[in-house]
């Protein structure tokens, strides 16, 4: 039996069989390369769905996680710890936004953002202004409540009953915002929807939304779960859409490998939750938050115009490639649709064999690299990517 046949055979009997997973182990890997047991190369167009923000095995990373490891490693958030304040104070003072709650993945983000409109609301008003408007093809996470605030009805099945208090509305439809608004508290957006198939919300419909929500005192709520961190070419998404959000999440490239999101709050809603109101055992960890700084402190302006640069660079490219018929997203977060007769399942399978990891989202191939790829790296991962799609 060979390596990978046993990790396949401990994995099937063990492990709940909740993931498809692709006939491939990965053994080890630095930046966007990566290799499988039999020493078999790829390049990395998935960074771990957005995760792996530095690549494999950064060393700038690796040493502020395990420098802070050999310090404390956990204590709890009934005491002060240093990399967690100054993770929050890099993040506020980059965005304007005013605090942050830490917490583990995304979906716990955007319940705690969830909580904190509703809270919001419900000290200003009382109860009953407790609905949150979501976009139609929107995708928030897999609790029950999120899954509620997703608005793919391909997620519902099985799970029902789900949470009550959820509407979604069709993305660039300012009228059924405007006509759904009685009893809202909060709508939330992605302002690229990535597991809707990388689909850019129109900005005029954004700024619109907006200002509608200002001038009504709803919360907006930006989902910046996959687009944050740089993955579009500035630290957060909304920040090219010339807005100003009430409350934004983020996770994935925030923890660079290990598992870390936020919940950042503006000056209306910085002061929602009191003592009690809201936690996690693992928010804010010292280890995972000094990583998150050594990510932060690199997505300086250079960094981010690369990001630009590297996406502007391979949707280029994409497009001169055959059975190609668009591309979409922003930065190094890209959709590829290709023509009738390539599904996307598989040019990602097709991907494998060329050396080249991909992703799908809906009816399109998805690229979410990590941001520190090299153009060397691009053209090797390219040119598998060509001959999967041939």
């Amino acid at each position: 039996m060979s390596v990978f046949e046993d990790i396949q055979s401990v994995d099937q009997q063990y492990v709940c069989h909740s993931y498809g997973r692709f006939p491939v182990a990965i053994k080890d890997g630095k930046n966007a390369v990566c290799h499988d047991f039999d020493g078999k190369r790829y390049i990395d167009f998935t960074s771990g769905i957005g995760v792996n923000s530095l690549g494999f095995c950064d060393s700038g990373w690796i040493k502020a996680v395990t420098e802070q490891l050999g310090r404390l490693q956990h204590i709890s958030n009934l005491y002060y710890t240093e990399p967690c304040g100054q993770l929050a104070k890099m993040l506020c003072e980059r965005t304007g936004l005013k605090k942050v709650f830490f917490a583990n993945g995304g979906a716990e983000a955007n319940e705690g953002a969830i909580k904190a409109a509703r809270k919001y609301s419900f000290d200003r008003y009382g109860k009953g202004r407790d609905k949150i408007l979501t976009l139609v093809n929107s995708f928030h996470g897999r609790t029950v409540t999120t899954l509620s605030a997703t608005g793919q009805e391909v997620f519902h099945n099985y799970f029902f009953p789900f949470t009550e208090g959820f509407e979604h509305i069709p993305a660039g439809d300012f009228e059924a915002l405007r006509s759904h608004s009685e009893g809202v508290c909060a709508l939330m957006v992605e302002l690229i929807q990535g597991e809707g198939g990388v689909i850019p919300v129109e900005p005029e419909y954004v700024k619109k939304a907006a200002e509608f929500c200002r001038e009504n005192d709803i919360l907006l709520i930006v989902d910046e779960v996959q687009t944050g961190v740089g993955r579009t070419g500035s630290l957060f998404c909304f920040e090219q859409y010339g807005i100003e959000p009430d409350i934004v999440t983020a996770a994935k490239g925030i923890g660079g490998g290990l598992p870390l999101a936020a919940v950042l709050f503006g000056e209306r809603t910085e002061n929602v939750f009191n003592p009690g109101d809201h936690a996690t055992t693992f928010g804010g960890n010292p280890a995972i938050c000094a990583g998150g700084v050594e990510i932060v402190n690199r997505l300086d302006k250079d960094f981010l115009n690369e990001v630009k640069k590297k996406g502007d660079y391979i949707r280029e490219r994409v497009m001169k490639m055959p059975h190609v018929a668009g591309t979409s997203g922003m930065g190094l977060m890209i959709g590829i649709a290709t023509q009738d007769g390539y599904k996307p399942a598989d040019v990602v399978k097709s991907g494998i064999s060329e050396g080249v990891l991909l992703l799908t989202a809906k009816t399109k191939v998805r690229l979410l690299p990590p941001l520190t790829i090299t153009y060397e790296e691009i053209d090797e991962g390219l040119a598998a990517l060509e001959r999967a799609l041939g």
